[in-house]
C-alpha cells in the first residue's frame, strides 16, 4: 500500500561537529535530551534545522552523543542518542528505536486495550514527535521541523511495527504555518479512513477519537490506568467528573455500574462527545452534564448541598511557563478545597495535575496541606503518575500526577 504523500527531502541533512560547555557536556553525558544554545561552544557556521549534531567531548575528542539541530528553538540540539553505545544514524537506527518503544507497551496490549502511545517524544528518543494508535489508525503528531529530512522512513517503520492500516499526519501550529514542507494537518498519508471518528477500547471500555480535528491526536491516553481505577471504585456510587472533557473518567464509572455520573466541562462540544462515548457502552446509571466554568459551577453545587461518593478533578495545565507556577498552585489548592466540600461521607476525592512545572511532591504536599486544614479525617489512599505507554526518561518529561484521598467520616 503506497503512502499518499511525497515527503519534501530535497535538502539532505549534513553532519555538524559540536563542542559544548562543561555544563552542557555533563548534561548530555547524564542522558538529558536538551542542549540549549548557550551551552554550545563550537559548531559549523552553516548549521540548519534537521542537521545531525555529532557532539564531541571537550578534552578527549570522543563522540558523547548525537542530536538533531533546531534553528527555531532555544533548545538548539534535541538529543536522539547517548554515545555510551556506538550508533550509525540511519533508517535501521530509527526502526530499532521504534521496535524498542513498541516492546515497552506489550504488557498494556495484553489487556483489552487497542489504544496506546507508541512514541512519547523525548522519552522514547524522538523529541518533538508523538505517535498514538487508535485501533487500526496511527496518528503521527509533529512538533518540530528537525524530523522533516527523516520522516518518510520513520513513518514507514511506525506502520510496520504497529501493523496499523491507516496513518493520519497531525501538525503543531508552528508546523502548520511553516513553508518548509508540503505536509497538511489532518491528512491521511497511508491507507483509507472511512470515518474521522475512530472507535477504540481501553480496558474493555469503548471510546472514540476524532483523529482529523480532535485536540492533540484526538484523545488523552495518559490517564488510562487512573480512569480504569476510578471506574472500579465507582460501582453503585454517585460520581462528579470535573474538567471531564470527552468523559474519560465518567464513561469508565458508568461502564462499571455507577448509579449517577455528572460530567462538568466548559466546552459544550466536549460534553456532547462525553455523552456519545457513554452511549458506546452498556450502562444503567444516569449521565448528567453541566456546561460552565469549573470553579463557578462547583461553588453552585456546594451551595445547593450536592455531595458525591466519588469526585474527580483533572484540570488542564495551569502552568505553561515558570511565571505561572505560583498562580497554578493557588488554583490547585482552591480545587482541593472545593472538591472536599463536594465529597460525601466516606467518599473518595481524586485530584490530578498535568502541569510539568508543578513537581509531583509539591502537588501532593499541597493537597495534603489543604485537606488537613478541613475538619474531616482523611487518608491518602494512593499516588500515581504515568501509565506504561508514557515512560519517563528525564525529569521534565514527568508531568502527570494523581492523588486519591479517602475521607474517613
Amino acid at each position: 500500500m503506497p503512502f499518499h504523500i511525497s515527503f519534501k527531502d530535497n535538502v539532505r541533512p549534513k553532519n555538524l561537529a559540536v563542542k559544548l560547555s562543561s555544563k552542557g557536556e555533563q548534561s548530555v553525558v547524564k542522558g538529558h535530551p536538551w542542549v540549549f544554545s548557550n551551552s554550545i561552544v563550537k559548531i559549523n557556521d552553516d548549521a540548519k534545522t534537521g542537521d545531525l549534531a555529532i557532539i564531541f567531548s571537550k578534552n578527549k575528542n570522543k563522540v558523547i552523543g548525537f542530536g538533531l539541530y533546531d534553528d527555531n528553538s532555544p533548545i538548539r540540539i534535541k538529543m536522539i542518542h547517548n554515545a555510551e553505545t556506538k550508533a550509525e544514524i540511519n533508517t535501521d537506527f530509527f526502526h530499532q528505536k521504534i521496535e524498542l518503544a513498541y516492546n515497552k507497551r506489550l504488557e498494556l496490549l495484553e489487556t483489552n486495550t487497542n489504544s496506546y502511545r507508541l512514541l512519547f517524544g523525548e522519552n522514547d528518543g524522538f523529541p518533538g514527535l508523538i505517535a498514538d494508535v487508535y485501533d487500526s489508525v496511527l496518528v503521527v503528531k509533529l512538533y518540530s521541523e528537525i524530523w522533516l529530512p527523516y520522516l518518510e522512513p520513520i513513518v514507514k517503520s511506525l506502520q510496520q511495527v504497529s501493523m496499523t492500516k491507516t496513518i493520519v499526519m497531525r501538525l503543531s501550529r508552528n508546523l502548520q504555518n511553516s513553508k518548509n514542507h508540503n505536509l497538511e494537518d489532518g491528512k491521511v498519508i497511508y491507507g483509507d479512513l472511512e470515518n474521522e471518528v475512530v472507535e477504540f477500547k481501553e480496558h474493555g471500555v469503548k471510546f472514540s477519537a476524532n483523529v482529523i480535528k480532535g485536540h492533540k491526536t484526538g484523545y488523552f491516553l495518559d490517564h488510562r490506568h487512573n480512569r480504569k481505577r476510578v471506574g472500579e471504585l465507582s460501582s453503585h456510587k454517585t460520581v462528579l467528573d470535573v474538567f471531564s472533557y470527552a468523559g474519560g473518567f465518567s464513561v469508565h464509572a458508568l461502564a462499571n455500574g455507577a448509579t449517577e455520573v455528572t460530567s462538568l466541562d466548559i466546552s459544550k462540544q466536549a460534553l456532547e462527545i462525553a455523552l456519545e462515548n457513554g452511549s458506546l457502552n452498556d450502562y444503567s446509571g444516569l449521565h448528567k452534564t453541566i456546561v460552565g466554568d469549573a470553579f463557578t459551577e462547583m461553588k453552585k453545587l456546594i451551595k445547593r448541598g450536592k455531595r458525591y461518593d466519588v469526585v474527580v478533578i483533572d484540570p488542564p495545565s495551569f502552568a505553561k511557563q515558570k511565571s505561572d507556577v505560583e498562580l497554578a498552585k493557588k488554583k490547585y489548592a482552591q480545587l482541593a478545597s472545593l472538591g472536599e466540600k463536594l465529597t460525601a461521607k466516606k467518599g473518595l476525592l481524586v485530584l490530578a495535575s498535568c502541569s510539568s512545572r508543578v513537581l509531583a511532591q509539591s502537588f501532593f504536599d499541597l493537597n495534603s496541606r489543604v485537606l488537613n486544614e478541613q475538619s474531616r479525617l482523611f487518608e491518602t489512599a494512593l499516588k500515581t503518575q504515568h501509565d506504561v505507554d508514557h515512560p519517563i526518561s528525564f525529569p521534565e518529561g514527568a508531568y502527570l500526577k494523581c492523588g486519591y484521598y479517602r475521607f474517613l467520616e
